[in-house]
């Protein structure tokens, strides 16, 4: 029998679950707080700038064509996808960077230019990564958690020594190049925990990277959102935006409505792809599975302090993604993760859509993004906000050697108080609960609530876990343990 469900929120794991729900019949209406859909993914346009607020990079491409193939679609269908070459460059010091180009052969070039043998070891770590990115991404990930016995799979009990040793101790292991033992390490940060705390297994992010390629769609990764909106839509979905949600009422024990703007939506499915934690503050308390001494004790993924930076210039000595890792990484990690602060000298991330994409900014002018991680929970506030792009531009303007303060057109800046404002982020993070080993699979917040039926989450900060093909994936496995509980 079909089913009335209202879903709490439009990020990618909600549009996600929507399309799978709506397809197999139901009536499925998303109530959306903000003015527009696409939760972290929205879209910011300014004097004739586009820029993407949340995601940048686009990876995992079989992930977004595996779900959009089950509408018999393509990506394709909704967006033009490009091959970023290079795929992005790391900077070390003031005119020394290292390259990443769009095939594993250049990159093993480029390895062995700056470390003798080295391509010989990285063709050995990245066949290792891709088997462990075929186990997992075609497999294990689109497991619902529910279970421990899910990662037991005669493949898996092979690697049960990956689930017991780190990234870093693997990638220090073999690499004993400092800057290249940082690139290898860099793709876990996707999955916002520390090299040194994060499985081995999960070196299939460095597949990702170097085995697959970095992309971009057209227009940016908002253009995902609106992809998966007219599939939504086309499937029946309803979306409402500007509908914050007050309560998600429970009647004898079942999930039976929501009410948003002192309004009453009944139904019989309840499904929230919104904070997990804020998710749960809808309910009234006896409901409620995770105590807020259990939300505290988690080792959350980064906040990050974002700019928005429109150019009246191009920009030189930059490519489409740039790191900046001219600093200490381990002092930066230890102020995000174990004594929470300002880091004094922070790694910054820059993207520079219009590179590749002219529709980013008007002609010979520039688009910038910034991006710092920060350990949720943070003090924000417009001082410290002006204080510290002062400290990654005049960074910046030297590792670059050029001049940019005063081409600044405008900056707009996001940080852990509009996380928390915009999207109701637990501590104002920004991407969720962070893939450790006591963090993963089974041990994360579960898509089905255990105290209440007809009630299910989505999104990153339960299975599979943080970033946007992880997201995809999670609306599937609710979408699916819904059909599967409620029939």
């Amino acid at each position: 029998m079909n089913k009335i469900i209202s879903i709490i929120g439009s990020g990618f794991s909600a549009l996600a679950a929507a399309c799978y729900l709506a397809k197999d019949g139901n009536e499925v209406t998303i109530f959306e707080k903000n003015k527009t859909i696409g939760g972290r993914a929205r879209q910011l346009k300014k004097e004739g700038f586009t820029f993407d607020i949340g995601p940048t990079w686009y990876w995992m491409p079989d992930v977004f064509e595996r779900f959009f193939s089950d509408f018999g679609k393509k990506s394709s269908d909704f967006y033009q996808l490009e091959k970023l070459n290079p795929a992005y460059s790391v900077y070390f010091g003031k005119d020394d960077y290292i390259t990443i180009e769009d095939t594993l052969g250049k990159i093993c070039d480029t390895f062995e230019k700056e470390e003798q043998g080295s391509s010989h070891k990285l063709k050995k770590f990245i066949a290792n990564a891709q088997h462990n990115y075929d186990v997992a991404i075609k497999d294990l990930v689109y497991r619902p958690g529910v279970s421990p016995f899910e990662l037991m799979t005669p493949v898996t009990i092979k690697k049960i020594n990956q689930f017991f040793s780190t990234i870093k101790k693997d990638v220090r292991k073999e690499f004993k190049n400092e800057r290249l033992a940082m690139i290898l390490e860099f793709p876990v940060l996707f999955l916002g925990a520390k090299p040194d705390n994060t499985p081995s297994f999960y070196s299939f992010m460095n597949y990702a990277d170097f085995g697959i390629g970095t992309f971009h769609p057209k227009n940016g990764m908002y253009e995902v959102i609106l992809a998966m909106e007219r599939l939504a839509k086309s499937l029946g979905v309803v979306i409402k935006t500007e509908n914050p949600i007050d309560k998600i009422i429970v009647t004898n024990g079942k999930a039976t409505g929501i009410i948003s703007k002192e309004k009453t939506y009944n139904c019989d499915v309840v499904l929230s792809g919104a904070d997990y934690h804020h998710s749960e503050t809808l309910l009234d308390k006896q409901y409620r599975q995770y105590s807020e001494a259990y939300w505290e004790k988690k080792v959350f993924a980064p906040s990050s302090l974002l700019f928005y930076v429109g150019f009246d210039k191009k920009l030189k000595n930059v490519n489409h993604h740039t790191l900046f890792f001219d600093v200490d990484f381990e002092v930066h990690a230890k102020d995000i993760y174990d004594t929470p602060k300002w880091p004094e000298n922070p790694l910054f991330y820059a993207s520079f859509p219009s590179i590749t994409d002219d529709n980013s900014a008007p002609t010979g002018k520039e688009a910038g993004i910034f991006l710092i991680p920060l350990s949720p929970g943070l003090e924000d506030n417009e001082t410290l906000r002006a204080e510290y792009f002062d400290k990654i531009i005049t960074r910046f303007e030297n590792l670059t050697s050029q001049s940019v303060k005063n081409n600044i057109i405008f900056k707009e800046s996001f940080c852990v108080n509009d996380f928390i404002e915009d999207y109701n982020s637990y501590k104002g993070n920004a991407y969720g609960m962070a893939n450790t080993l006591m963090q993963t699979a089974f041990l994360r917040p579960k898509l089905k609530s255990k105290k209440v039926d007809n009630l299910y989450f989505t999104g990153q900060l339960t299975v599979p876990g943080p970033g946007v093909p992880p997201s995809l994936i999670s609306g599937k496995l609710v979408a699916e343990l819904i059909k599967k509980h409620t029939n």
